[in-house]
């Protein structure tokens, strides 16, 4: 990673493996700060799965900064919960963790309010909101000819 990489986001989408559920990580490794935004509001520390992967991120990217971090600050990285839109149903979590995705680039930031954009900011997803991102992941598939 480039120093110029130093104020971006970069986003893990995660799905748990457990049923399938879909939430988004979005990590400033050189800051060390995760975003966690579940559409479930479950608590980051319910898939430790994930913690481990944006663990290892954050090791690599230290080890290729050659940054030596002392043993009882190795984990001293800041995880902030987003009280993002909640989904109302077991099978939109996708759709949503996509709109998350969405939202943020849009917002063009390096940050997110731990109550979420204020421009954005909603208890759950319209079926409209929903409906919008199915058709742009629709016609971003067809435009690569993946199907």
């Amino acid at each position: 990673m480039a120093d110029t990489d130093r104020e971006k986001l970069f986003f893990l989408p995660f799905n748990t493996g457990d049923g399938g559920h879909w939430l988004l990580v979005a990590i400033n490794p050189f800051k060390e700060i995760v975003y966690y935004l579940d559409s479930l509001h479950n608590d980051w520390t319910t898939y430790p799965a994930m913690k481990t992967i944006v663990d290892t991120i954050i090791q690599t990217v230290r080890a290729q900064r050659k940054i030596q971090v002392p043993k009882r600050k190795a984990n001293n990285i800041t995880w902030n919960r987003v009280e993002c839109p909640r989904q109302r149903n077991n099978i939109d979590c996708g759709y949503y963790t996509l709109r998350f995705m969405k939202e943020t680039l849009l917002m063009d930031r390096t940050d997110i309010p731990s109550d979420y954009f204020d421009e954005y900011r909603c208890a759950y997803y319209s079926k409209d909101q929903l409906d919008e991102i199915k058709e742009e992941l629709c016609q971003f598939i067809i435009e690569l000819q993946v199907l």
